[in-house]
């Protein structure tokens, strides 16, 4: 006979999504609302009609295990709005925003089913250390009182460990590559010493089931980058890995396929959107850019995964 293992002694395992979404934007001329899908193989699918108000710089995350939100940005001003994503990738319309409205946020899942907006800044430059939880049903809170760490905005998020999440770099008044870790509870440390080149608007996504790559990004806006520094499933922050693809900033990126991610879009220069993208294995190793890429090129959009 074979031994009968008991149920509390099971490997535990985290929800991982199979697909992803980049949504809204700067095309270069207007705010967008368009959005592209990305399947379980990492293909990006051409644009779906946009749903919800047009706008750049918002922020998208995970929540429930299986949907996502997108959430802030700046239409004709900054805005807290934000837009549901279903299971099946359908974006919903605005719903009224909760917390200080902001633009060059980012937001990451923990708690498995839960998600966080972080920081920011208003039009002005003078960056923000508010963050907003979001609820395993979408519903997002109000600001919280005693956040930890450095004000910035432009920086990026990702989930790692399976249950934890991470801010990293961005700028304070020069750029930065100083990190945060997120709690399982949704609790923000306090700044850890920053690992690799200082940058901001650069892009963030977890891969191989419990870990995250932060890549690309620019340190003042003329340089454009590609490198990107591995996150640790313990959230340590490995130090800068030769860029691969196309140097950019003002980039996306999300999870796909349950344990792999995709960078994509961008700009290379002032007004010139990109529909590049560049998928990241389960081990973390960023490919090339792939050669046929839907979608409008656009810049300062955001992404998420789902299902």
């Amino acid at each position: 006979m074979f031994p009968i293992i008991p149920a509390n002694t099971a490997t535990a395992s985290f929800p991982e999504n199979d697909e992803g979404i980049f949504g809204f934007g700067y095309d270069g001329g207007s705010n967008v609302s368009m959005t592209n899908l990305v399947s379980n193989a990492g293909v990006v699918a051409s644009d779906t009609a946009g749903v919800g108000t047009a706008r750049r710089h918002p922020a998208g995350c995970e929540y429930g295990g299986d949907k996502g939100i997108f959430g802030y940005g700046y239409d004709s001003s900054v805005t807290a709005i934000t837009n549901l994503v279903s299971n099946t990738g359908v974006v919903a319309t605005d719903t009224t925003g909760v917390g200080t409205a902001r633009q060059f946020a980012e937001g990451c899942s923990y708690g498995e089913d839960k998600g966080i907006f972080g920081f920011g800044r208003p039009v002005g430059h003078i960056p923000y250390a508010i963050t907003n939880l979001v609820s395993n049903a979408g519903v997002v809170a109000s600001d919280q009182a005693a956040v930890t760490g450095t004000a910035r905005y432009g920086l990026d998020a990702c989930e790692y460990g399976g249950d934890k999440g991470i801010f990293g770099y961005g700028y304070l008044g020069p750029a930065t590559s100083i990190t945060n870790l997120v709690s399982n509870a949704g609790v923000v440390a306090t700044d850890t010493t920053g690992v690799g080149t200082v940058r901001y608007v650069l892009a963030a996504c977890s891969y191989g089931g419990d870990k995250g790559i932060f890549g690309y990004g620019s340190t003042d806006g003329s340089d454009y980058f590609s490198m990107t520094n591995l996150v640790s499933n313990a959230g340590v922050v490995a130090t800068d890995t030769t860029g691969v693809g196309t140097g950019r900033f003002n980039i996306a990126a999300c999870e796909y396929g349950g344990d792999k991610g995709i960078f994509g879009f961008g700009t290379t220069g002032p007004s010139t959107g990109v529909s590049i993208t560049n998928l990241v294995s389960n081990a973390g190793v960023v490919a090339s850019d792939q050669a046929a890429t839907t979608g409008t090129a656009r810049y300062n959009l955001a992404a998420c995964s789902f299902n």
